[in-house]
């Protein structure tokens, strides 16, 4: 790692406390590329930038801190999804292969945006130093990888490092999702939905979402949860949002029309 990521981490090591901004976004850079360098990453500039387009109209609107946010596709067929501090938000293409529609995307965007508005990674990171644990790069890649390594500091990091969130904090980055893609004039009932089709797909095909369910536990509630926020929502700007568009769906074939990528060696 560089000198500046140690110095963060030292920081946690010796405070317990969450690293300040410019902290975070050295370390978050400094993992990115780790994470780069390792993942095979679509680099088609009509793909890159589209979903960075996307998410750009999203992130700009609710970020107080005036991050730089980065936004990749990762050509795995696996669904998944994962931020990275600093904000580095990752999409693995299997799962854009599985929306329908532009909302439905926006709203996976929207949950991982907050994860790092809401700096939960950090918060997660201070209260793993306090129970003497340290960062796995390894979950943050595979995290279905970290299962069944009961009492190993591996397990630990999967359950409080940034690669799998508590329930609260999932909860939480849904209600700010939702408020997010409204705030973005998005229409945020592509979270819910977006939600049952991965409840479909651990149905009918449980390996293909092995990674989003390790990281992201998905339930029945959480679409309650979206529902519910959705709810608060005034019909009339509801109604006025916007849920497709033309050029999401021309990014959909243009990606499907893509041949895979090799994985970094």
């Amino acid at each position: 790692m560089r000198q500046s990521v140690l110095l963060a981490l030292s920081l946690v090591l010796t405070t317990s406390c969450v690293p300040s901004t410019p902290e975070e976004v050295a370390m978050g850079n400094d993992y990115a590329q780790q994470i780069e360098r390792q993942l095979p990453i679509v680099r088609d500039p009509e793909i890159v930038r589209y979903i960075n387009v996307l998410g750009d109209s999203i992130a700009r609107v609710v970020d107080n801190r005036e991050l730089t946010w980065r936004f990749n596709v990762v050509d795995e067929a696996e669904i998944n999804a994962f931020a990275v501090p600093g904000g580095h938000i990752y999409v693995n293409r299997g799962l854009i292969e599985r929306t329908t529609n532009m909302s439905e995307l926006a709203g996976v965007l929207g949950h991982e945006i907050a994860h790092v508005t809401q700096r939960h990674s950090m918060k997660q990171m201070a209260a793993a130093q306090r129970a003497n644990i340290g960062l796995s790069l390894g979950c943050i890649l595979a995290p279905s990888a970290c299962q069944g390594l009961a009492g190993t500091g591996v397990s630990a990091v999967a359950q409080l490092g940034f690669a799998k969130f508590s329930r609260d904090d999932e909860t939480e980055a849904d209600r700010y999702g939702v408020k997010y893609v409204t705030r973005s004039g998005i229409d945020p009932r592509g979270m819910p939905s977006m939600f049952r089709i991965l409840l479909r797909e651990r149905d009918r095909n449980p390996g293909s979402v092995e990674g989003w369910f390790a990281s992201h536990p998905v339930e029945e509630s959480r679409v309650r949860t979206t529902e519910e926020e959705i709810a608060k929502i005034d019909p009339v700007v509801l109604s006025s949002l916007t849920r497709d568009t033309p050029s999401f769906q021309a990014f959909k074939r243009r990606l499907s029309s893509l041949p895979r990528s090799a994985r970094p060696r």
